[in-house]
């Protein structure tokens, strides 16, 4: 089985505008990303950016990225668009890996690709890790999962929903954005419309549960912090420069 991992990038976002090339230790956060994405040695890794200063800085740093439209509503719509670009018939399994987790452990990675690679029923994986600190319910940035089962009943379980305010509950955890996708199934998600749910309440995921695409959680060993605040790049900052 062949898998691609492709990176959604852009130089644009609301909170942190240019947050892909804020350095730490010398470093792009998206090369940080690429690079982490290969020593996971699944399979080819592409950065899929809408800004060529992207695609320039993770080429400079010996990585693969391509340009694509500015047009796109998400990352999946994207990471889409650079799948066609790459015209690949060989591919059973494309990751989406989030360009703003400099941190993600290269062991979640491969925990969440071998679940995709022994559940033949599985069409959409995603990452969840144990939230230790109670606070984090309550933060709108920090998304959470909830899975049918717990994962000592099933190492696999289905989504139940993903929320971004939710009260302390029951198999609940913190939703880390990485996705694994048949190939398929992703052509199918980006041909729906965004969804009610989707655009409420910003997350994209809701539109495959919103389409009856169900969508199995892995646990993740740990919660990277993602880059969506000056905060959160000053506190990843600290951890990988103290590293």
């Amino acid at each position: 089985m062949k898998t691609l991992i492709i990176i959604p990038s852009r130089l644009s976002a609301i909170r942190l505008p240019g947050k892909p090339l804020l350095k730490i230790n010398g470093l792009s956060i998206i090369s940080h990303v690429f690079k982490r994405s290969e020593k996971s040695n699944i399979g080819e890794v592409i950065v899929a950016a809408e800004d060529k200063e992207i695609v320039e800085d993770v080429k400079s740093n010996g990585g693969n990225a391509i340009l694509t439209s500015k047009n796109h509503k998400t990352g999946t719509d994207r990471i889409y668009e650079a799948f066609k670009m790459l015209n690949r018939n060989d591919v059973d399994f494309i990751m989406n890996v989030q360009g703003d987790e400099p941190d993600i452990d290269i062991e979640d990675i491969k925990k969440l690709h071998n679940n995709m690679k022994n559940n033949n029923k599985a069409k959409i994986g995603t990452l969840g890790a144990k939230i230790s600190n109670i606070q984090t319910f309550k933060k709108e940035n920090v998304v959470k999962v909830k899975t049918k089962e717990s994962f000592d009943k099933n190492p696999f379980p289905l989504a139940e929903g993903f929320f971004r305010n939710i009260d302390k509950n029951v198999n609940i955890f913190h939703h880390i954005g990485i996705y694994c996708y048949e190939v398929e199934i992703l052509k199918k998600f980006v041909s729906f419309n965004q969804s009610k749910n989707e655009l409420s309440n910003r997350l994209e995921q809701l539109r495959a549960l919103d389409n009856n695409i169900d969508i199995n959680v892995a646990k993740a060993n740990t919660s990277p912090i993602g880059v969506d605040t000056k905060e959160d790049y000053l506190a990843i900052k600290k951890i990988m420069e103290y590293k």
